[in-house]
């Protein structure tokens, strides 16, 4: 199943549009890229340099009236090439790395914002592990693009035509077209016959890296709640079967590598001696004497370096197309809800939902003809069934979907007509499962408020029932918080997150289950923080819990996508 749904994933793009979509991506970062080029094809003419003055230094002492250039000339410019070309590719290098580095930090930038842009809504979903893959594996990839693709393309066109051009003036045009045919062969035709067949290999490899990436990090994340229902062996052997067949793709991937190297070696060869023959016959002919054909076949032999890493490409083009593919599928992938730059700028005083109807998929209906009022100072609870559509009520609200009828209107101004800043400065959502970064506890809670001072953090604990066990803790509100919060309980996460909506401050609260990992007593303590915090905020309270609705001034139930007041 996995293999077949593999399978029928393709480019999006042909490699032709995802090289030109990066290098759009270059920007300013252009000049440095034209820099590498040209010191780049200076290097590789000066190397092969080095090689011609050889060749010219045995013509010179086959036919001496010939050669209109003295020995100790010869030898003292086959040094000179030398050094420049050592200086020449130390600058090609550092210019190629500097764009691949740079631009490295640039994309994630991009792809962290596009993110920004696409959530919550498209956001969720995608796989997260995926996301990972992107943001390291992927875009380590790209570098190779940056660094060793886009120069040697650009490089082995100076080079060739320079090449060409010296060949046909100083010794044979016949020479010359040998050049010019051996360069098309081995650096278009060879990697384009090698790109068809394994180009397959290489997207299947990149995309089975990804699923793969994205299943064994559920697997690291979700390994207590594996072990404690005996599912490790199942787990294991699910993890040991998609490695295999991540293994059979890296083999078949360079399994084909090597048939093309294989190949462009053959072909490299099959040129060598296809032109070795043209030369000798010109000579045979008498159209062109041995020290010249010596001087034009050396030249040629030499030049082969730029077009032989045009051959290479397709080995290292195939991952990369699959990874920039995906960059660029991201950065170009447009959001479901666009943020209210111009919009209302609101103090939260009301809400009023009329005929709301919502689904996420036009086959299916969500929530029809909803109508609730929040009054401010009031607690307003929301039951139903797991699945209802509770939750989807409180994202609505955020803009974080788009409503298909119907108004949410917040001060008598509809969500979609208020600036979105403004918006989250006066709506806080606090989620079943908040977030906990890889900080200290302060840090964490900062993120709601990042000037707050310690007594505020304090005091918005104290609040969310959480202070006592913080203060508890060896280094308090400095004590750090381990990825994914895995050394607190879903409770302290869920006081965590409630503490975040007190810093906050916001004037209208949105609770998912805030209470549902929780015991009674610390239950108890949240609903009467709740109650205190009522008198100037208002608070939609979404939860399973009768115990929680006790609270509530007024109670919404949810069925079969209708709402209808109960108390």
């Amino acid at each position: 199943m996995h293999s077949l749904r593999i399978k029928k994933e393709k480019l999006r793009r042909s490699g032709a549009k995802i090289m030109a979509g990066l290098v759009v991506l270059l920007g300013s970062l252009s000049y440095v890229m034209v820099a590498a080029v040209l010191n780049g094809s200076v290097g590789f003419l000066t190397a092969m340099g080095v090689t011609i003055m050889g060749g010219v230094g045995i013509a010179k002492l086959m036919s001496p009236e010939l050669v209109h250039i003295s020995l100790a000339w010869i030898m003292a410019l086959a040094v000179l090439f030398g050094v420049v070309r050592g200086g020449l590719r130390a600058l090609e290098q550092y210019s190629n790395h500097y764009i691949a580095f740079k631009l490295l930090a640039t994309l994630r930038d991009k792809i962290f914002r596009a993110l920004r842009v696409l959530c919550p809504a498209k956001l969720e979903t995608k796989e997260k592990g995926s996301i990972i893959s992107m943001l390291t594996a992927d875009i380590e990839t790209l570098e190779i693009f940056y660094a060793h693709t886009i120069s040697p393309i650009l490089i082995a066109t100076v080079v060739s035509i320079t090449i060409i051009l010296f060949v046909g003036f100083v010794t044979s045009w016949y020479l010359a077209l040998c050049a010019f045919l051996s360069y098309i062969i081995i650096g278009i035709v060879v990697p384009i016959i090698s790109a068809k067949f394994i180009k397959k290999s290489g997207v299947e490899y990149r995309q089975d890296f990804s699923s793969f990436n994205a299943y064994f990090m559920d697997s690291i994340k979700g390994i207590k709640d594996i072990v404690l229902h005996g599912a490790e062996e199942q787990r294991e052997q699910e993890v040991a079967k998609r490695s295999n067949i991540l293994l059979e793709h890296t083999k078949k991937m360079r399994n084909n590598n090597a048939l093309a190297t294989a190949i462009t070696e053959m072909v490299v060869s099959l040129c060598i001696l296809s032109t070795l023959i043209v030369g000798i016959s010109l000579v045979h002919t008498n159209l062109l004497n041995i020290p010249f054909m010596i001087i034009g076949i050396v030249t040629i032999f030499s030049s082969y370096g730029p077009v032989l890493a045009l051959s290479a490409l397709p080995a290292n083009l195939t991952n990369t197309f699959a990874s920039g593919d995906r960059v660029l599928n991201l950065l170009q992938e447009k959001p479901l809800i666009l943020e209210n730059h111009t919009g209302e700028i609101i103090h939260f005083d009301n809400l009023k939902i009329e005929n709301l109807t919502f689904n996420y998929l036009p086959e299916e209906s969500v929530l029809k003809d909803i109508n609730m009022d929040v009054e401010s100072g009031k607690i307003v609870g929301i039951v139903g069934e797991s699945g209802s559509g509770k939750s989807t009520i409180l994202k609505l609200i955020l803009r974080f979907w788009q409503k298909n009828q119907g108004t949410i209107a917040l001060n008598g101004i509809d969500v979609d007509n208020i600036q979105t800043e403004s918006l989250l400065k006066n709506v806080t959502l606090v989620s079943q499962n908040p977030y906990l970064f890889d900080a200290t506890i302060a840090e964490n809670l900062r993120v709601a408020k990042p000037d707050a001072t310690l007594e505020e953090l304090k005091n918005a604990c104290k609040m969310a029932s959480i202070h006592q066990f913080i203060e508890s803790l060896p280094e308090g509100y400095n004590t750090k918080v381990v990825s994914m919060g895995d050394n607190i309980s879903a409770g302290e996460k869920q006081r965590l997150g409630i503490a975040r909506a007190f810093l906050r401050q916001s004037p209208l609260i949105l609770l998912d289950e805030p209470t549902s990992n929780v015991d009674a007593i610390n239950e108890g303590m949240i609903l009467e923080s709740l109650v205190k915090q009522k008198a100037n905020k208002s608070i939609i309270l979404v939860s399973h819990r009768e115990s929680t609705m006790s609270i509530a001034d007024t109670v919404y139930k949810i069925e079969a996508g209708k709402i209808h007041k109960i108390r």
